[in-house]
């Protein structure tokens, strides 16, 4: 049976003690286990301002459930956030979800046992946990082959998800799902191992319905030349030319799925799919949603950004999660990359193996499979005006942009995305002189050329009294002229008959 909630004042004052001691590893910025830097126009790295700065971690042994230590965590593989604001983790070698309070602080429930017909069932390695705007809890139960849906306040089994059958189906198929997500809809997400076709779906009632987001392999010409003239031999050795696995998956309050994968060109880690599957997703100046910017061949960055996870957070902000660097990207809703911190190592705020990301109020939290642990970051005024500033523009408020972009400014004179914001900002407000001056410094040539020919256009307006006047003396003057030529040409005509 699902366990409940039921906490002495003792154990809720040493809980607390004990997560505000974990928080003391918290560091300054000027002693920042990583260095804050983004991409330039140029793609060039520049050093930025911290974004955020790591607040602590918080490791199983350190949270206290009716008196007593829950014990650590035993390779955790995701976390999730429900609406009351509760957090959810995965904590897969335990065989259990661990819920905690937004504060991650005290810890509401833990889930180890459900009642399936009569019968107490477990779970078996869960890898993927989500919760639904009716709070009804979803399990990825992997190595049960089933996704288990649970009511959060009455724990009663509402449903189960195993065995899909479909004609589209590989005969054999074994169901393992890693991942699970659900939309406004109940409609369900399901990533699953092995499962190269794209995002499984299944409807409210478990039937399942197909793929969503498939992504289709590009392969070049020379690739196709080659692989016609080679042998059998060489061909079995070369790289096989099949879909992308997805790896992460969140679901916004439009029904927008995002899906990461492991893109092993570098070209494209998150997808935005809409309710077709096809990717809508916008990619910014730089045309890159995919972690750090590598080009095929550089050994810079021994190769391209691996996303796992993805997590919306609002008004169109989303935060990617590199697991070979440590990183965490954030882009607005055109695709510009805000900030990027993180990094592995062994310090409070790097990482060793992250497996999971999530938006907790104005914090970011990162799920560390191999330490074990919960990171927390909490944003500095540098990412709170950054992050105030991109919501003020998703709601059309410009003015109110404009004044944190400034403030922006003053923190790194050098962002591109904040004059282009302000540029933006004057051209909507038809100040087309100030909006190429910005537009300019933010390297927005789109924008600049509209700038430009509105100013083009301005002047033009304003001028064409005198320009109309300039014409009309410059053909009378040519008029006149062409007569007076001609009279004198004639009178030297005359001259020369009379002479001759």
């Amino acid at each position: 049976m699902m366990i409940k909630a039921r906490k002495s004042v003792l154990a809720g004052i040493l809980a607390a003690l004990v997560i505000s001691l974990s928080f003391t590893g918290s560091v300054s910025a000027e002693n920042l286990p990583y260095d804050p830097y983004a991409y330039d126009y140029w793609d060039d790295v520049v050093h930025t301002p911290a974004a955020y700065e790591p607040a602590g971690m918080i490791r199983g042994s350190d949270l206290i459930y009716e008196g007593e230590s829950i014990g650590a965590f035993v390779n955790p593989q995701d976390l999730c956030k429900s609406e009351d604001g509760n957090i959810y983790v995965a904590d897969t070698g335990n065989q259990r979800i661990v819920v905690l309070n937004q504060n991650m602080t005290e810890v509401v429930n833990i889930y180890t046992t459900f009642d399936n017909n009569g019968t107490e069932d477990t779970f078996n390695m869960p890898t993927g946990v989500c919760v639904s705007s009716k709070n009804w809890l979803y399990i990825a139960d992997s190595m049960n082959r089933r996704v288990v849906i649970l009511d959060i306040a009455t724990g009663e089994l509402k449903g189960i998800v195993e065995d899909p059958q479909s004609d589209i189906l590989e005969a054999g198929y074994v169901f393992t799902p890693l991942k699970v997500s659900v939309d406004y809809a109940d409609r369900v997400y399901c990533i699953a191992q092995n499962m190269f076709e794209g995002i499984m779906v299944f409807e409210s009632n478990g039937e399942f319905t197909g793929f969503f987001g498939t992504i289709e392999v590009q392969i070049s010409l020379w690739e196709k030349f080659w692989r016609r003239i080679a042998t059998k031999e060489e061909r079995s050795k070369s790289q096989l030319f099949i879909p992308t696995e997805f790896t992460g998956i969140d679901v916004d309050s439009d029904g927008f799925v995002y899906a990461t994968n492991i893109d092993l060109k570098g070209l494209q880690g998150v997808r935005r799919l809409n309710p077709r599957g096809e990717d809508v997703i916008k990619q910014g100046e730089n045309e890159n949603v995919g972690g750090d910017l590598w080009i095929e061949g550089s050994t810079d960055y021994a190769g391209p950004s691996q996303i796992t996870d993805v997590v919306y957070r609002e008004k169109g902000i989303f935060s990617l999660l590199d697991r070979k660097r440590g990183r965490i990207f954030t882009y607005d809703h055109e695709g510009n990359l805000l900030y990027i911190f993180g990094g592995l190592g062994t310090q409070v705020g790097t990482f060793m193996a992250p497996a999971a990301i999530e938006s907790v109020g104005n914090q970011i939290v990162v799920l560390d499979s191999n330490r074990a642990a919960i990171f927390c970051f909490h944003e500095t005024e540098y990412g709170r005006l950054i992050n105030e500033a991109v919501r003020l523009r998703y709601d059309g408020d410009e003015t109110q942009a404009v004044e944190m972009w400034r403030q922006v400014l003053k923190l790194n004179e050098n962002f591109e995305l904040a004059n282009s914001g302000i540029g933006k900002a004057y051209l909507t407000a038809k100040d087309n002189e100030n909006a190429m001056y910005y537009l300019r410094l933010g390297m927005n040539r789109e924008y600049y050329s509209i700038a430009f020919k509105r100013y083009r256009n301005e002047i033009l307006k304003a001028n064409l009294n005198y320009i109309l006047t300039g014409m009309m003396v410059i053909i009378i003057g040519y008029l006149v002229g062409s007569k007076i030529v001609k009279k004198k040409k004639g009178i030297e005509k005359e001259e020369d008959i009379l002479n001759g």
